[in-house]
């Protein structure tokens, strides 16, 4: 996946389905940086795909998210993340949180903000 710009959209809120995520890369402070985007109806989330118990990503194959009633799992080890906030409510990582990315939605682009 080539990483994108700060000028260029991430992704389209449409590339999304609604309580669902995507895998984008991002230039973040220099480096390029794989994003987890979370979409809930008009609005989107982004979290760096890293897991805080050990560092790994949070998908289970590249760019495929467990991803159920609001909450994001990582395939590693099953911690629970609510997805409007990051926080880890289940596993072994409970009470941590992911790193947010803060991103905005504009004319249907999600852009980092």
């Amino acid at each position: 996946m080539t990483p994108i710009t700060d000028a260029a959209p991430l992704c389209l809120l449409t590339d999304i389905p609604d309580g669902g995520a995507v895998e984008v890369e991002a230039l973040l402070r220099g480096e390029a940086e794989s994003l987890l985007v979370y979409r809930h109806g008009d609005e989107a989330r982004a979290y760096l795909n890293v897991c805080p118990h050990a560092g790994r990503r949070l998908d289970y194959a590249p760019g495929k998210f467990l991803v159920r009633g609001g909450t994001i799992i990582c395939a590693a080890h099953g911690a629970s993340f609510a997805a409007d906030s990051g926080v880890c409510t289940q596993g072994p990582c409970k009470g941590d949180s992911l790193r947010r990315v803060d991103v905005r939605v504009v004319d249907g682009a999600v852009r980092l903000a």
